[in-house]
């Protein structure tokens, strides 16, 4: 780590009031500790490129579960969470039960506490990058890429991805996951049935790539993969932990092989009904940035204007997620969703 990036980091432990070890680790994407417990349990243990680590028992027919924070730097709360889930796991390693991946995203970004550093992370998972390829995150995608495809390559057919985030705004559903409708259906079943353990919201079915993370680890890779907001972005060591409670049982209880829990609830699904592409600097939605995930809008109602073209709610009712106008021209800047289940 650069002194620079060492600075950044001790600043923000000495704001916080001092991250506990583990924590400061994973923000730090350093393995060394919780690596060498498990090879000491008889592991195979590989780091296939910074802030990654894989851990595996070849021969096992075991599932195969990646892991990821930290795509976008701010987004603390599930790095806090997986920092103690995987410290605690590292210490009772013979209890793991799954091979593993670990991804801590946008390793920078969280170092300098910021979203990103050039361009987001989470749109670089495609193969034309427009003017995206020039950004400092383009080459980490390439490393994620990499290190992905090679860890399910060498997987059974039991495969997951969760992507844990958490959002910029407000949601009506405080916690909600997007899943790529192109999983498989059995494999989707089981998926949304660990959403419902845990205690996710609500599901959007999603129809296509926005250059994601997950989505990607579904479409090349197999994976019964998902984007899974859980709750609003804090500051490293200052997050509500008893927030991700669930989410975090029910992410232990995947790791070591334990019985499901019940539902506490069953997620509402929904499908996308459009996406909202920002095609040019004229582009402006037609709400405030207080409005709220999950925000309901009637039939004919304007979503937002780009020039001459007006995007307008086509359904009876359509609800708005991640309406974000100050993305790139080309990307897109919120989706339309309609319930369905």
């Amino acid at each position: 780590m650069t002194q620079e990036a060492t600075q950044v980091v001790t600043q923000v432990v000495q704001g916080a009031g001092g991250l506990p070890p583990a924590v400061q680790a994973l923000a730090q994407a350093d393995f060394s500790g919780v690596a060498q417990l498990f090879a000491d349990a008889g592991f195979t243990v590989a780091l296939p490129a910074p802030g990654m680590l894989q851990v595996v028992k070849p021969g096992a027919g075991r599932a195969s579960v990646a892991v990821s924070v930290g795509v976008h730097g701010d987004e603390t709360g599930p790095i806090e969470v997986l920092a103690h889930l995987l410290d605690a796991l590292s210490r009772d390693a013979s209890q793991l039960a799954v091979d593993l991946l670990v991804c801590v995203g946008n390793v920078d970004a969280i170092r300098a506490g910021k979203r990103f550093i050039d361009a987001d992370l989470n749109r670089m998972f495609r193969p034309v990058r427009g003017s995206l390829a020039q950004a400092a995150e383009s080459a980490r995608a390439d490393e994620m890429i990499a290190a992905t495809k090679a860890f399910f390559d060498a997987a059974g057919p039991a495969r997951w991805h969760l992507d844990l985030h958490t959002a910029i705004r407000p949601s009506v559903y405080p916690t909600f996951a997007i899943v790529p409708d192109l999983v498989a259906e059995d494999a989707k079943a089981h998926l949304i049935d660990w959403l419902g353990q845990a205690a996710i919201g609500a599901i959007i079915m999603n129809p296509q790539s926005a250059g994601t993370y997950s989505y990607y680890s579904a479409e090349h890779c197999g994976a019964a993969a998902s984007t899974v907001e859980l709750g609003r972005v804090g500051t490293l060591g200052q997050n509500d932990l008893s927030l991700f409670d669930d989410v975090s049982r029910a992410l232990d209880g995947l790791l070591r092989g334990l019985p499901a829990q019940p539902v506490k609830a069953q997620p509402h699904v929904f499908k996308v009904a459009q996406e909202i592409i920002k095609h040019s600097e004229e582009f402006r939605m037609a709400f405030d940035r207080g409005t709220q995930n999950f925000t309901s809008l009637p039939q004919h109602a304007v979503i937002a204007s780009d020039g001459d073209h007006v995007y307008t709610v086509q359904h009876a009712e359509e609800l708005v997620v991640f309406p974000n106008p100050d993305v790139r021209v080309g990307l897109r800047a919120g989706l339309m969703v309609v319930r369905v289940a």
